[in-house]
């Protein structure tokens, strides 16, 4: 039986939006904690690129079966069972003595936040209404998006710190009060709401996607350490029969009249096309562009992690404003005008950030990034504000809830693959210069070309929608 919609409190919602943050966090919070994890448990950059990717990764697949066991079994019992395994996971984490724990900890902490994230929008939409539930979402959206950013400064300090002598340690361990004060309190904050027509998890699916998607990141990850070797390559041509396989078989699921993990029928929108590939695109750059700054900051000028990690507080703080004002932009410019300006703000930004790079290494401190930095988050967050109601423009509304989720698996694949994929330019580059500044700037010019290729493929979307309207 469900819950009222009037039941969720200010002090549940402020529980909910605290359960969102830490899995958010956790993105970028080992970003500054890169060189003391490589001194400390003798790491490659390889295995540093795949501790980022891993909890993408396993956050991504199995977020869809969150969301699904979350309707059937309650919600406030999926969040709880996530926020313990993510807890637990986060306990491991911070005691690894190996790279291989710390990896297998990831993917672990991972699953929990796939299993905790799916019941904190699904909870605010079944118990909340009108003006409460637009300021709700309104406040999920803006921490969403500056969480990722707060997760550097933070654990800047964490290492900094270097509380009870735990060093980067902290970055994980920090986790555990914070979930155990969410499990104490959401039996009396949070209420345990079901869904009336649950669907069944998706196994094939999710497991077809699962397989799809490390095969393209155990290559990309470990290509450059292997030389690209024949095992490698075989790995990588599996992805598109997988792809193949996961079509047809939502495809036969969709048929049956079940709820397939990616709804083919919502791949055939363009909308969902173009969300998907836009979604690829920026967020792999997104999560690459803090993954390789951080690095370099760090390996590459010596900064300290507390140095690197204020390196991003002007962006954040310019993401945040941007995010409170995109709404009124947005009904100024329309959606597509809106994205476009992110582009056109962001890349400048990016150029920005490359000059400041050469004129002042190889004394770089934080202040010489500031302009350049702000510029990105302002960027960003118009861009990230547009993705949404973009992607989901032609998506029926009884469809709503699996075409989000769908966005959203991709969208958590994406942060995973970013690390990966301009972490390895990087690695590349290094590789045969063994120049630092070579390496950020071949990373930051491969992420503005992508960012340029969405600019021509929002341009001709754009085209396509105004085709339409006539």
């Amino acid at each position: 039986m469900s819950t009222p919609k009037n039941s969720l409190t200010s002090a549940g919602l402020a529980l909910l939006l605290g359960g969102q943050i830490l899995p958010v966090i956790d993105f970028s919070i080992v970003n500054v904690a890169l060189e003391s994890i490589a001194a400390s448990l003798d790491a490659n950059h390889v295995e540093l690129e795949l501790m980022v990717a891993v909890y993408g990764v396993f956050f991504a697949v199995c977020l869809a079966m969150g969301g699904r066991l979350g309707d059937r079994y309650g919600r406030r019992t999926l969040m709880s069972i996530g926020v313990l395994i993510f807890g637990v996971s986060s306990l491991a984490c911070g005691l690894a003595p190996n790279m291989l724990t710390l990896l297998i900890a990831r993917a672990v902490q991972g699953v929990g936040a796939a299993m905790m994230v799916p019941q904190i929008l699904s909870t605010i939409h079944v118990c909340l209404t009108g003006r409460s539930h637009s300021r709700a979402l309104g406040y999920y959206s803006a921490i969403g998006g500056l969480s990722f950013v707060t997760g550097q400064v933070l654990g800047g300090w964490l290492v900094s710190a270097d509380l009870f002598g735990l060093g980067w340690r902290n970055v994980f361990l920090v986790n555990i009060p914070v979930c155990l004060l969410i499990l104490s309190l959401s039996g009396s904050l949070i209420p345990n709401t079901f869904s009336e027509k649950a669907s069944n998890v998706d196994k094939l699916g999710t497991t077809l996607l699962a397989a799809a998607i490390l095969c393209l990141l155990i290559p990309v990850s470990l290509g450059p350490l292997f030389e690209w070797s024949w095992p490698l390559i075989a790995v990588l041509m599996m992805v598109i029969p997988l792809f193949i396989l996961l079509w047809k078989a939502e495809q036969r699921i969709e048929l049956k009249g079940s709820a397939p993990l990616i709804p083919p029928r919502l791949l055939r929108l363009r909308s969902i096309q173009f969300g998907l590939v836009l979604c690829v695109l920026f967020v792999s750059c997104w999560s690459g562009y803090m993954f390789s700054v951080a690095l370099t900051l760090q390996s590459g000028l010596g900064l300290t992690p507390l140095q690197s990690g204020n390196t991003f507080i002007g962006m954040g703080l310019c993401y945040f404003v941007g995010s409170l004002i995109s709404a009124r932009v947005t009904a100024v410019f329309g959606q597509m005008n809106t994205l476009l300006l992110g582009c056109g703000i962001q890349i400048p930004g990016l150029l920005g950030l490359i000059i400041s790079f050469h004129w002042f290494w190889p004394t770089v401190q934080p202040i010489h990034l500031l302009a350049a930095t702000m510029l990105i988050g302002f960027g960003q967050s118009f861009i990230v504000s547009s993705f949404f109601r973009i992607s989901l423009s032609e998506v029926p509304a009884e469809d709503a809830g699996s075409g989000s989720a769908m966005l959203t698996t991709v969208q958590q694949s994406a942060f995973g693959l970013g690390a990966a994929l301009l972490g390895t330019v990087m690695y590349e580059v290094l590789k045969t210069t063994d120049n630092y500044l070579a390496a950020i700037t071949g990373a930051l010019v491969t992420e503005i070309g992508i960012m340029i290729a969405v600019v021509i493929l929002a341009l001709i979307y754009r085209s396509y929608l105004k085709r339409r309207a006539v």
